[in-house]
């Protein structure tokens, strides 16, 4: 049964955080099966919790579609270095630490990035990403765009799509996901 997987970003982020629940809402209204938890070490998002924690607690497998934000999208990049899932959905990513200690920390960038993995390793990768982000230069994930080849979707007023503000919906995002599952 394929599930859809919500990675929340790193600080203070949940998966009840702004678009999140309507996310969730509208796809478990179509029938899908969501899984929004809470993972570990939310503070730094460190690899060494949350790759474990996708792959041992949630489950994650070839079945699985990973919608991950900021942090998260990051986390879902380097899941499916090395492991198979059905796709993903990258929002606000990037592929550097940003010159932030935080990121420095989380350990997701101690190492070149396997793009032909995580190409061949999931059936297809969507992208959405704003040049107003506060945090995330706009050159990050069109960088990421053009390594995966990815669909992919620029705003121009967006921001990080929440956490720089109150972002309560998401309907392209949701439509995405609806899209692919129904081709």
């Amino acid at each position: 049964m394929i599930k859809i997987i919500f990675l929340h970003g790193n600080d203070t982020s949940t998966p009840n955080d702004n678009w999140f629940p309507y996310v969730k809402l509208a796809l478990e209204k179509l029938g899908y099966k969501v899984v929004a938890r809470q993972f570990p070490d939310t503070d730094l998002a460190r690899a060494s919790y949350w790759l474990p924690f996708l792959k041992n607690e949630l489950c994650a497998d070839e079945y699985s579609i990973l919608v991950g934000h900021s942090s998260g999208a990051i986390a879902a990049m380097r899941f499916a270095e090395e492991n198979k899932i059905l796709g993903s959905i990258l929002v606000g990513s990037y592929y550097t630490d940003l010159g932030m200690e935080k990121e420095k920390l989380s350990g997701y960038f101690e190492r070149p990035w396997n793009w032909d993995a995580i190409k061949s390793n999931q059936q297809w990768i969507v992208q959405f990403a704003s040049p107003n982000d506060p945090w995330i230069p706009i050159e990050e994930p069109r960088f990421v765009h053009e390594k995966l080849n990815s669909e992919y979707y620029e705003f121009t007023d967006q921001g990080h799509f929440g956490g720089d503000y109150y972002k309560s919906e998401f309907p392209e995002l949701v439509d995405v996901i609806v899209q692919k599952l129904s081709v």
